[in-house]
């Protein structure tokens, strides 16, 4: 064990010392690695955010069924009723005109607007909740409400936030397309990059080779170069990602205050972070473990 160990320091070793000694490609490596990566990192943390934006919203299938002006308290009574007593309908909520007035006049900008008006212009409503958020079902339902001669308007208050949530989803599955696109990319960098260090360092392997060395001994100084590079990547991406959130930020702040919200894209979790650095590493290690495993098969004797 003692061995082994003391075979990976001074292979470590000599991984820092190829780099120290080429920083412009391994810093350039490094800089590749962190920008690609920085893609769908920052892609994954905009989504995080809309995510929990779009978790505060009411995704419940709720319609919204606004009366006649004309309807009369006993009238709306008894429509609410006939409502309760579908089997479609979960729970329902009535809304007088006054509250809505009332609830109106407490957004922020429009106490002013309210208290010009000479009348309330609101009507009654209901609101409802379906038992299935089926959207044929819910379909069904708002089609069958507009019918009453009561009702003026149905609205599927929540449709457009699940449209948003899809989308969401959707972004989610085209962002991983894109990291598994560029961690293709990324070995292919590494893979090069150690091409060419071994190269430079063919005769030393060479002798290396005939004096006994052995394939794990030859491989292990540069499985550490690019685990070190896309170490060094790894931590680039989630600088980088972390300038541009704050960036975007000072934005999203001033746009946020206009709907009376602080609302902010945060930045990845430690776990996440986490997840990104080693990642990078991964891809790092693969790419020299495929270039160094290739090499070495080809200088084997036939």
């Amino acid at each position: 064990m003692r061995t082994w160990l003391r075979q990976h320091r001074q292979a470590f070793a000599a991984a820092l010392g190829k780099l120290a000694a080429q920083k412009a490609t391994g810093m350039v490596s490094a800089l590749v690695i962190g920008v690609a990566l920085a893609l769908p990192t920052g892609g994954y943390a905009l989504l995080d955010g809309v995510r929990a934006l779009t978790g505060r919203m009411a995704l419940d299938p709720q319609l919204s069924v606004f009366l006649r002006g004309d309807v009369k308290r006993a009238d709306a009574g008894a429509l609410a009723a006939r409502i309760k007593a579908d089997p479609r309908v979960a729970a329902l909520r009535f809304v007088p005109r006054e509250l809505a007035l009332k609830e109106l006049a407490a957004v922020e900008g429009l106490s002013d607007v309210v208290g010009a008006l000479e009348r309330n212009p609101l009507p009654d409503a209901f609101v409802l909740r379906s038992r299935d958020p089926d959207p044929q079902t819910i379909d069904a339902l708002a089609a069958d409400l507009r019918r009453e001669p009561a009702v003026e308007h149905v609205q599927a208050d929540a449709g457009w936030a699940r449209r948003l949530a899809a989308l969401a989803r959707l972004a989610r599955l085209a962002v991983l397309l894109l990291a598994a696109l560029l961690a293709f990319g990324l070995v292919a960098v590494t893979f090069n990059t150690i091409r060419l260090q071994i190269l430079t360092q063919r005769d030393e392997i060479a002798v290396s080779k005939l004096i006994g060395a052995t394939d794990a001994f030859i491989r292990r100084p540069f499985f550490y170069v690019g685990l070190l590079q896309g170490l060094g990547g790894g931590l680039l991406a989630l600088a980088i990602v972390w300038v541009g959130l704050g960036l975007l930020n000072v934005q999203v702040a001033a746009l946020a205050a206009t709907y009376g919200t602080n609302f902010r894209f945060a930045f990845l979790s430690r776990s996440d972070a986490l997840a990104v650095v080693l990642f990078a590493a991964g891809l790092g290690w693969l790419g020299a473990y495929l270039s160094v495993s290739r090499y070495l098969r080809e200088i084997q004797p036939k």
